[in-house]
């Protein structure tokens, strides 16, 4: 049986079909070939593992209600594949200005009252400019003044930067990694690997929670999915929050016709996201709507205890609220009421 990972390190064996034990390298981090490991496991033995983390971790088994408002949709010069905001392709999103500050003050006593904990503030920029962030800040103490935990994703980050959100009260920074790093050329070219990882860095400097996951499906390997989650864990620490997203093709974007990840390949990589990041809230994200209820309710066996909450996500389609409640209530799952960030620094 798989131990849970203590709070300093993570798990130090992995025991395959075959019984055989794997050491964990000298540094104490996960392998790629360790992870693998996890994947390859009869999927109700890797439940089972996923399940025993999640206890150890989080006893009350609550979900975190997280609703996401795109502040500034469309027009982003970068050219991910996946993405409808990016200007060069031919959607149906438009680009826009960013938000007034009322206007995004209501959506978030509105996410309040539907049940939300967490307020997370979404830019199709590339990398905001100062004046931008000038206009950020007095959102984020907006929310807090409401008494939301507040999370933005607005792009690269300096550290000036990082550091002017913190101070106006920023709980978590997004800032996806996406895929692995070998197989992130063929989704994006305008934004290397390494300009994210800087970014994170930064956000951590800063004292500043970290956000942070990718999206599955988009004809990575299961090799990649795996150095993917290794990328995340070996990060130090890793990240509070986790969004695992489903890829959502988009009529106009390169991955248009991708197609459709198996949903039991999904939930597995829910079940080794919990095992290798037991501490982190790992978050259902893009793509539930897709999945369906039964897939979902796996999700939440294997370890999931996040979701995005509300009828949109950026430019995708959600789960409306009221089905969410239904499928918790269904599930006997709580959700989390403290709006205090859970934080791992």
């Amino acid at each position: 049986m798989l131990d849970a990972q203590t709070a300093e390190k993570p798990l130090t064996l992995v025991k395959s079909k075959a019984n055989l034990r794997k050491e964990v390298d000298a540094s104490g981090q996960w392998t790629v070939a360790q992870i693998e490991a996890l994947f390859a496991l009869p999927l109700n033995e890797l439940m089972l593992k996923a399940q025993e983390t999640h206890k150890t971790y989080f006893p009350e088994g609550d979900v975190e209600l997280a609703t996401l408002l795109s502040i500034k949709t469309g027009g982003c010069p970068e050219d991910c594949g996946y993405c409808p905001q990016a200007a060069r392709y031919d959607t149906d999103v438009k680009a826009e200005k960013l938000m007034g500050l009322e206007e995004v003050l209501e959506a978030a006593k509105a996410a309040k009252a539907a049940g939300s904990n967490r307020f997370c503030m979404g830019a199709a920029w590339r990398e905001p400019k100062d004046r931008d962030i000038e206009k950020v800040t007095a959102m984020i103490k907006g929310v807090k003044a409401l008494g939301l935990e507040t999370c933005a994703t607005l792009g690269m980050l300096e550290a000036n930067q990082a550091q002017a959100l913190q101070e106006a009260g920023l709980d978590f920074y997004n800032h996806n990694l996406d895929t692995s790093e070998d197989f992130y050329r063929s989704v994006i070219s305008t934004r290397g690997y390494q300009d994210r990882l800087d970014t994170i860095s930064n956000v951590r400097a800063a004292g500043m929670s970290v956000c942070c996951g990718g999206i599955v499906g988009m004809g990575e390997s299961r090799e990649q999915r795996a150095a993917f989650l290794a990328r995340l864990a070996n990060l130090n620490p890793y990240p509070e929050s986790v969004p695992i997203n489903h890829l959502v093709p988009v009529a106009g974007t390169p991955l248009a016709d991708q197609k459709p990840l198996d949903p039991l390949e999904f939930v597995r990589t829910i079940a080794v996201a919990r095992i290798t990041m037991p501490k982190a809230r790992v978050r259902l994200s893009a793509g539930r709507q897709e999945l369906g209820r039964a897939v979902q309710a796996m999700c939440f066996m294997a370890g999931a205890n996040s979701i995005f909450y509300g009828e949109q996500l950026l430019t995708t389609g959600n789960p409306e609220a009221e089905q969410d409640r239904e499928l918790l209530a269904e599930l006997g799952l709580k959700t989390k009421q403290s709006y205090k960030a859970e934080v791992l620094v």
